[in-house]
């Protein structure tokens, strides 16, 4: 593995339209091509700014950098940044390499749990975000799942996060792996509660209820994957679901299947 350190001098009234456009053109375009962010910092004075991207090697670097290049989200970027002015005072960037595996094969992770919500309100409308780095489509919200926290627990704090919306939850409608990416996401369908929706900084760009079905859902979620999930949680076939802990054992909470939806 090799590491990339690229970094940004900015004004600090710059940072949160330096924000906009990484999430709206940089991040996607490299995990689009296969890059991997480790991390990305903002120094106390908020006129620097520092991402960490992670690549098999040189080759494979090069190899991402030349398709980003030829890209039209690259070109995007281009013309965004003429029209937006001073983006940035200066970039710089160098290469690391690790000096020891510290972090051991059975302390990381190699799987990631994650899970979103198919929100309806009074009208029949479904809550959908876009988010920063997936701003070619709409979605469900919803984000991973956290360290001792149950599936239920971590779709209430993604929805809040990203959109100020508390929900009440049905069931599960369905569960779908990303085997490349070694990612499982668990959806639930649910119903609104309160709460105005609204963006969160960094994550949603939009957020908002709207009519939707198998005729128009293709106007909305572009990606094939989440359309997928969307129109199985509009069926509402529901699983079972329990949450437990054990020494001693405590059921924590559990979803029945209804018998009227088998």
């Amino acid at each position: 593995m090799i590491y990339r350190r690229k970094t940004y001098k900015i004004k600090p009234e710059k940072l949160t339209d330096f924000n906009d456009f990484f999430h709206t053109y940089l991040y996607p375009n490299q995990i689009k091509h296969g890059a991997k962010l480790t991390g990305r910092w903002v120094n106390e004075g908020k006129d620097e700014i520092s991402a960490i991207w992670e690549y098999r090697s040189t080759e494979h670097y090069e190899s991402i950098e030349k398709q980003i290049r030829n890209s039209d989200l690259h070109k995007k970027a281009e013309e965004k940044r003429e029209e937006s002015g001073e983006l940035y005072i200066e970039a710089k960037q160098d290469f690391l390499s690790s000096t020891a595996p510290y972090h051991s094969a059975y302390l990381s992770p190699k799987h990631t749990m994650s899970v979103s919500g198919y929100i309806t309100n009074q009208e029949g409308e479904v809550l959908l975000v876009r988010n920063f780095h997936r701003s070619d489509t709409m979605e469900m919200p919803g984000g991973q799942v956290e360290e001792d926290e149950t599936l239920e627990e971590a779709v209430h704090r993604e929805i809040f996060e990203e959109t100020g919306v508390k929900v009440r939850l049905l069931g599960i409608t369905g569960i779908y792996q990303n085997v490349t990416r070694g990612v499982t996401c668990v959806v639930f369908r649910g119903e609104y509660e309160s709460g105005k929706p609204e963006t969160a900084e960094n994550e949603t760009s939009e957020v908002c209820f709207t009519k939707l079905n198998e005729k128009n859902i293709s106007e909305y979620i572009t990606r094939e994957q989440f359309r997928s999930r969307t129109l199985d949680a509009m069926e509402a076939n529901y699983l079972p679901y329990e949450a437990f802990k054990v020494r001693p054992y405590e059921l924590l909470s559990r979803f029945e299947v209804k018998r009227e939806d088998r």
